[in-house]
């Protein structure tokens, strides 16, 4: 053989090898692919399915519960009495002391009688002398009568003697009457309380010229009873006789509600008062209409313009359900909660939930009684959803159980 043709023989043997070990490397990866992939398929199939999430449940029940809303108030007086001067004069002394309780006739100003009584004593002397002319009126009467039946005096003279009797008179009426006016101002230069009470500072003081019926002295402030006035939105209101006439509120009726007061420190108050108004008109420019309550004061605790948290007691709500406030979530259209349906399914509800009592919400609508409420696990949950329910633990395991009546808190 010769070298050039021994030459194209190894160059061919070396494309052979080349080829067959191409082939060989092919086959080799594509059953390890295979494998691989049988592999997967069957740790896939023996892979077990993700467990059903554990939720806490609670079962709810209606319940009466006592309905007792709160309102924002504010304390006032039952009498706030303005004490203002009935006589123009200048002020010549204060007796009272400022901030303290005064009896009902207890003196508090003087103003200047001197010229109120001279005043008095000029009327007092016109009276006189209009009685003088009186008497001369009808002795000048009487002396004409007779003589005009004799013709010996005119019947112009007759008539005018009548009417100077006449005019006589009307001016001894005038002249009593002057003096009731003049003595009225005299008393009036000493100003008296008009009731009892505590009073307020003076806004005036001695040696001002004091107008009649204008300028405000000071006020004094009857605090027992005292008044707290709140208000209520009409949308409340509404509501509330709504209620009423469906029996889902019973109770004591409008005038037989009750009041407790708690105080800005969060003490309270040991009295209760007793609701005696609601305002017939509905406020324009807040929707909102008034009510008052009034509350005993013997200690002088409550003091005018002092705002308090008032509750109204006596009703009691029927069939409300109470659940924890953390299983209200909110939703697009308002309040929601989860609760766990037929085959253990998630259901999302849609609940009115109008009032907290305490840590729990009151529920007036949207939940029936036996529903199952969960109330965790909400990021692992969606409706339809397939779960487990479980008893809760821990303090929301305890039955909701409706507030003490305001009598067990110190309330008389």
């Amino acid at each position: 053989m010769t070298p050039k043709r021994t030459k194209w023989w190894l160059i061919a043997l070396g494309l052979a090898v080349v080829v067959a070990g191409l082939v060989f490397f092919t086959a080799n990866r594509d059953g390890a692919v295979e494998g691989v992939a049988r592999q997967g398929a069957k740790q896939a199939g023996s892979a077990p399915a993700p467990p059903v999430p554990q939720v806490q449940v609670i079962t709810v029940a209606p319940q009466t519960i006592p309905d007792e809303p709160e309102f924002i108030g504010q304390t006032e007086s039952s009498r706030p009495v303005e004490i203002r001067s009935q006589v123009t004069g200048i002020l010549k002394e204060r007796f009272f002391v400022e901030g303290r309780d005064v009896k009902q006739g207890e003196r508090l100003y003087q103003i200047d009688p001197v010229p109120f009584r001279a005043a008095y004593l000029s009327a007092k002397a016109k009276v006189a002398q209009a009685e003088a002319r009186v008497v001369q009126a009808k002795q000048n009467l009487d002396r004409v009568k007779p003589l005009l039946a004799e013709q010996a005096v005119s019947q112009k003279d007759v008539d005018d003697a009548v009417a100077e009797d006449l005019s006589a008179k009307g001016a001894l009426e005038a002249a009593k009457a002057d003096v009731v006016k003049a003595k009225f101002d005299l008393d009036n230069t000493l100003i008296v309380a008009p009731i009892s009470g505590r009073i307020e500072r003076s806004r005036v003081f001695e040696g001002r010229l004091i107008s009649a019926q204008t300028d405000l002295l000071t006020m004094i402030h009857q605090l027992d009873p005292m008044y707290v006035y709140a208000s209520a939105p009409e949308t409340f209101v509404l509501k509330r006789f709504r209620d009423r006439a469906e029996k889902r509120v019973q109770g004591a009726t409008l005038y037989q509600l009750k009041g407790a007061i708690t105080f800005a420190d969060g003490s309270t108050y040991p009295h209760q008062g007793a609701l005696d108004l609601l305002d017939v008109s509905v406020r324009t420019a807040t929707g909102t209409r008034d009510f008052r309550v009034t509350f005993p004061n013997p200690d002088k605790v409550l003091s005018p313009g002092q705002f308090v948290t008032m509750r109204v007691l006596g009703a009691v709500r029927t069939d409300v359900m109470l659940v924890p406030q953390k299983v209200v979530q909110q939703g697009p259209k308002g309040s929601i909660v989860y609760v766990v349906g037929k085959g253990d399914k998630v259901e999302l509800r849609d609940v009115q939930a109008t009032a907290w009592r305490g840590s729990q919400w009151v529920i007036e609508d949207g939940l029936r009684a036996g529903d199952r409420v969960i109330m965790d696990g909400f990021a692992k949950i969606g409706p339809g959803m397939q779960v487990k329910p479980i008893s809760p633990t821990g303090p929301d395991s305890v039955p909701p159980t409706p507030p003490a009546d305001a009598k067990t808190n110190g309330v008389k």
